[in-house]
């Protein structure tokens, strides 16, 4: 475990988050992030979420100077298995007190913490992406939002799609039915996080001051034999301009468990009456209908950064994933932060399951823990990070080999931030 203290010469302290401390930690985060207050609703949503048995502050006397914490989650790796995986969240340093060594701090107290818990998977999402490659995260997944224009923009769908049927719900009404389609979801794609109880609630947050003049939450259910198999959420924006109306759809989910129902959902999104644009955030990169849509160019697609992920126990992380093809390589592994993780390891795996063990044996590749984190979900290649120099190929052909195991047939995907 690391020391308590940060600096005794600055007089600060780091210690574990008391219940009764929250509201000053948690305006502290708020004041690192531009001082808006948020709405009651949300501000309660997160207390009810804090572990705080997980949350860290550093203090400078009665001042709160520094926040962090994690949550419980299982996140679904490549072969479909949930992994324990510490949720790095609400990390802010004062304005005033940068420079000290404060998040440094924080971030070894807290994967000396992950490490302690015996969880082998550390993930956050970043305000900015270069803060925390020096502690390890590397970017493991990617998001795509869309500003579709369906005046102009038609969808081709698949067979089976007319077949569905669509109704609208109150989103309270039918939260279980859609946690339900969602929790059928997660074991297909890696990257998901499975909900636990509590989390449910963060798809029907809705302050009325962040509509900006749009609707509340609405909800469609897709339905096939009185089953619901799919659901979107989405507010519309009524706007109009001299040549009529131009409304806006502002999609916050959509959930589906096949190819058809998911195609009526965006078929009804495209077609809501008095709208003409589409905005879509925080979306899978390979979702089909960036394949169905007429014009893409038409859709303003754009891609950023998401699911940063460490690998806190390096075998024990690469054990828990499956390989889409046969592996076998010995990683030379760079990790300054957490030096328990350095060191050669030897990875043997293929669909059915893994090993993944500290060997003797020469290194057929070398990186570092954070190009390991890159790789993980299988989203990004260990060939294009080799391209990139980030990766040194010590024996021929392995790089290829790894590069096609560690792939997933799908991309992984974040679907909500935390």
């Amino acid at each position: 475990m690391a020391k308590d203290s940060v600096s005794e010469a600055d007089r600060l302290e780091l210690r574990a988050l008391r219940q009764d401390e929250w509201d000053i930690w948690y305006d502290t985060l708020i004041r690192a992030f531009g001082g808006v207050a948020e709405a009651a609703e949300e501000r309660e949503l997160w207390n009810s979420l804090t572990e705080f048995d997980r949350s860290i502050g550093v203090w400078d006397a009665d001042a709160c100077v520094g926040t962090a914490g994690a949550f419980s989650f299982r996140l679904t790796v490549p072969g479909g298995a949930a992994v324990n995986a510490a949720g790095v969240t609400m990390v802010s340093v004062a304005a005033t007190h940068r420079r000290r060594g404060v998040l440094t701090s924080m971030m070894r107290r807290q994967l000396d913490d992950v490490r302690e818990w015996g969880w082998p998977l550390a993930v956050l999402t970043a305000s900015e992406p270069a803060i925390y490659g020096r502690f390890g995260y590397g970017i493991g997944s990617h998001q795509v939002s869309a500003e579709i224009d369906t005046s102009r923009v038609r969808l081709s769908v698949p067979p089976g799609t007319d077949d569905v049927r669509l109704r609208y719900a109150a989103p309270a009404d039918v939260l279980d039915a859609c946690e339900a389609v969602y929790a059928r979801r997660v074991s297909r794609r890696p990257g998901m996080i499975a909900r636990l109880p509590g989390w449910e609630r963060l798809g029907l947050l809705d302050p009325e001051n962040d509509r900006e003049g749009a609707s509340p939450i609405q909800c469609v259910l897709a339905e096939r034999d009185c089953e619901v198999v799919g659901y979107a959420r989405f507010r519309v924006k009524p706007e109009w301009d001299g040549n009529g109306p131009s409304g806006v759809v502002l999609l916050r989910d959509v959930q589906a468990l096949d190819p058809a129902a998911e195609a009526a959902l965006w078929r009804f999104l495209f077609g809501i009456d008095l709208t003409s644009t589409v905005k879509a955030w925080s979306r899978p990169l390979d979702e089909a209908w960036q394949y169905q849509v007429s014009d893409i160019r038409r859709c303003v697609v754009r891609v950023k950064d998401a699911l940063h992920v460490r690998l806190v126990d390096v075998g024990a992380a690469l054990e828990a994933r499956t390989y889409q093809a046969p592996v076998d390589v010995v990683f030379e592994v760079e990790d300054d932060f957490c030096p328990w993780n350095t060191g050669r390891w030897r990875l043997s795996g293929d669909a059915k399951g893994a090993s993944c063990g500290r060997t003797t044996d020469p290194a057929d590749l070398a990186l570092s823990v954070r190009e390991l984190g890159a790789a993980y979900l299988g989203g990004v290649s260990l060939a294009a990070l080799g391209a990139a120099g980030r990766v040194r190929e010590l024996r021929q052909g392995a790089l290829a080999e790894a590069s096609v195991g560690f792939a997933s047939t799908v991309a992984p995907w974040l679907p909500h931030g935390f």
